[in-house]
C-alpha cells in the first residue's frame, strides 16, 4: 500500500463524515462498511486523518466502543 492510496481513501473517510455528519459520532465499523474499505485500508486512513488532526477517536463511556468524529477545529 502506498501514501497515495492511504491519501486517496483517507479522503474517501473525510467526505462520507463531512456529508453525512446528522450523526456526530461514527462507530468505526459502520465507518468501515459506508467506505468499503478492507480493514488494513480503513485503519491506515484513520491515522493520516488522524495525524492531520481532522478527525478525533473516543471511547464511549458506556458501551466501550471506539467512535470517530470530525474534528470542529478543523472547520475554523
Amino acid at each position: 500500500m502506498d501514501k497515495g492510496v492511504i491519501g486517496t481513501n483517507a479522503g474517501k473517510l473525510w467526505r462520507l463524515m463531512d456529508e453525512n455528519h446528522d450523526s456526530q459520532y461514527w462507530t468505526c465499523e459502520r465507518l468501515r462498511q459506508a467506505s468499503g474499505l478492507t480493514e488494513p485500508d480503513f485503519y491506515a486512513a484513520v491515522g493520516w486523518l488522524a495525524r492531520e488532526n481532522k478527525i478525533e477517536l473516543e471511547t464511549d463511556a458506556d458501551t466501550g466502543k471506539r467512535q470517530l468524529y470530525l474534528n470542529v477545529c478543523y472547520y475554523f
